[in-house]
C-alpha cells in the first residue's frame, strides 16, 4: 500500500509536472538564471553536493512542507536538471510531526561515484520506544538508491548501550555527510549523546571489513575537543563548518572554536590532515564516560589566528581553502589561503588573500569551481563569479544572476561536476494546482531551485567577460 503522505506529494507533484511539460525550457537553449521547480513542496540544497554523477539530476529534502527543521522532513526527492520533473528516492512511513519527530531526513547528497543518495536520518517510528525521537544526537546517515528501489540502509552504527562504544561507531549523532571525490571517504559533523558537554565535532568515516553492526563503514572524530568548562589556552572547543581539501580527502578544513590566552573563544580556520594510510581502526570510540579520540596519524593545524567563518571550502586539487572573514573596511568577504599555510607564514604568498570585494559583503555560498581557477559566491540576494587564479584578473568578478533588495535571497550554491551549472535555492511565491498562492509549514514562501550557466566557452573556468 502506498503511503498516505506520499499521496499527498504525488498531487502536487502531478501538478508539478503540468507546469514544468508546459514551461519547461532546456538548460542549454537559457540564458541566465531560469526556475526549475515549482510545486508546493519545500525543496532543500542546504549547501550539499546535490548534483548526481552524470549531471542529470539534483537532489533535495523536504522539511518546512509539513513542518519546520529537518526532524519534520519527510522525503528525500530528485529532479530532472532538463525537465523540472520532480520524483521520490526516499519515502518512509509511518511518520510523526511536531516538536517530537520521527524518523526526520535532511540534507541530501549524491555520490560522486555511483547512483546513490546520503542524507540525516533519525529514528524510525518503530524505534521510537526504544531510540526517541529525532535529535541532533539521535541520528545517522542514511543511504539509498537514487532510482528509489530498495529500502533505506545506514552508513554508521550509532551504539549507546555499549561500554565502551563497539569499535567503529558512535554514540549520538551524524550529520552533513559529505563523500570525497574520488567516493573513498566520507566527512560528517557529530554531536555526542552521552556526554553532552562536549560541542559538536567533525568526522570520516571509510568502507571497512571491520565495521560494526552490520553497516559498511567505520566511523571515527577528527579533531579532539574539550569541554568549554575545562578548556585551556590553545584548546579546541568546537569544530564544525566543515568540508574535504582535495578529491582524496587527505585534509579536512573547518572552523574550530578555540580558547586564546585571555580566555575568550575566537572561531578560526584550522584543518585536519587524515593521510591516505591513516589505520581508522586505531581511533578510540569512547566509554560512557569518556569522549572519543582520534585515530594515530592524523594531525591539527591552525591556519589564522584571526577570526574565520562561514563553510569553508577546499579545492579539488587539494592545494587552497576559501574561508569568509572580515576585510580591512569591516565587511564581509572572502578569503583564500594555501592549504599547507597559516596567516603567520614566513612567506607572504602562504598568508590568506582577500578574494572578493562585494560592496554588501559576501554573505555566504562560497564553492569552488572543478579548475579551482573560480569561485562561486553569494552577495546582495544574487549569486557571482570570482576568478581565484593567480594573476591579473585574480579577485575580478561578473554577476551570473539578478541581484539586490529587490529579489527574493539566494542561498544553497552547487555547482554541477562538470563545472557548466550552478544551482541554488529562492524563496519565491508558489501556486497550486487551482492557481492559489501557497505557503510553506511557517507561512513563508516555499524554497524552490535555480538554476544558471556557467559562461566559459573555452571551458578554462574563468567566467567569459573577464578574460
Amino acid at each position: 500500500m502506498r503511503k498516505p503522505f506520499t499521496f499527498i506529494y504525488l498531487g502536487v507533484l502531478c501538478a508539478a509536472a503540468l507546469f514544468a511539460l508546459a514551461g519547461v525550457t532546456l538548460a542549454q537553449d537559457v540564458e541566465g538564471e531560469w526556475q526549475l521547480t515549482f510545486s508546493p513542496i519545500s525543496k532543500l540544497l542546504d549547501n550539499n553536493d546535490n548534483f548526481s554523477r552524470d549531471d542529470r539530476f539534483l537532489v533535495f529534502d523536504t522539511r518546512e512542507t509539513f513542518g519546520g527543521g529537518i526532524g519534520n522532513g519527510t522525503t528525500i526527492m530528485k529532479v530532472s536538471v532538463s525537465t523540472g520533473l520532480e520524483n521520490f528516492v526516499y519515502s518512509p512511513w509511518p511518520v510523526i510531526l511536531g516538536s517530537q519527530a520521527a524518523p526526520g531526513l535532511g540534507a541530501a547528497s549524491y555520490s560522486p561515484v555511483d547512483d546513490v543518495v546520503v542524507f540525516i536520518h533519525g529514528p524510525l517510528v518503530s524505534e521510537t520506544a526504544k531510540l526517541g525521537f529525532y535529535s541532533t544526537t539521535n541520528r545517522r546517515g542514511g543511504v539509498a538508491r537514487a532510482d528509489g528501489s530498495g529500502d533505506v540502509g545506514y552508513l554508521d552504527c550509532r551504539d549507546l548501550a555499549s561500554e565502551p562504544t563497539s569499535p567503529g561507531a558512535h554514540r549520538g549523532g551524524s550529520h552533513r555527510h559529505e563523500f570525497t571525490a574520488d567516493g573513498s571517504r566520507i566527512g560528517f559533523t557529530y554531536d555526542d549523546a552521552l556526554l553532552t558537554q562536549y560541542g559538536r565535532n567533525i568526522g570520516f568515516m571509510v568502507a571497512h571489513e571491520k565495521a560494526p553492526c552490520g553497516v559498511s563503514f567505520y566511523a571515527a572524530l577528527l579533531v579532539p575537543v574539550v569541554p568549554p568548562a575545562e578548556s585551556k589556552p590553545g584548546d579546541l572547543e568546537r569544530a564544525a563548518d566543515d568540508s574535504w581539501v582535495g578529491a582524496k580527502g587527505l585534509m579536512r578544513a573547518f572552523i574550530g572554536n578555540v580558547k586564546e590566552a585571555d580566555g575568550k573563544v575566537m572561531s578560526s580556520l584550522f584543518v585536519v590532515d587524515v593521510p591516505e594510510n591513516v589505520d581508522i581502526t586505531t581511533a578510540s570510540s569512547g566509554t560512557k564516560t569518556k569522549y572519543p579520540v582520534p585515530p594515530i596519524g592524523t594531525k591539527v593545524r591552525r591556519l589564522t589566528t584571526t577570526p574565520a567563518a562561514g563553510i569553508v571550502r577546499g579545492s579539488l586539487d587539494g592545494t587552497r581553502i576559501a574561508y569568509f572573514a572580515s576585510a580591512p573596511d569591516g565587511s564581509r568577504q572572502v578569503f583564500v589561503i594555501n592549504a599547507e599555510g597559516s596567516d603567520k607564514h614566513s612567506d607572504p604568498a602562504m598568508r590568506p588573500v582577500q578574494a572578493t570585494t562585494f560592496e554588501k559583503g559576501a554573505s555566504g555560498g562560497v564553492r569552488w569551481h572543478p579548475s579551482g581557477n573560480s569561485i562561486a559566491v553569494i552577495s546582495d540576494g544574487g549569486v557571482a563569479a570570482v576568478c581565484v587564479k593567480p594573476g591579473p584578473l585574480f579577485g575580478k568578478a561578473v554577476w551570473l544572476t539578478t541581484r539586490g533588495a529587490q529579489v527574493p535571497a539566494a542561498d544553497a550554491l552547487v555547482w554541477s561536476h562538470n563545472g557548466q551549472l550552478l544551482a541554488f535555492n529562492r524563496r519565491v511565491p508558489t501556486y497550486n494546482s487551482a492557481g492559489a498562492l501557497v505557503k510553506d509549514s511557517g507561512g513563508n514562501d516555499f524554497r524552490q531551485i535555480f538554476l544558471v550557466r556557467f559562461p566559459d566557452k573555452n571551458g578554462n573556468g574563468i567566467a567569459d567577460g573577464l578574460e
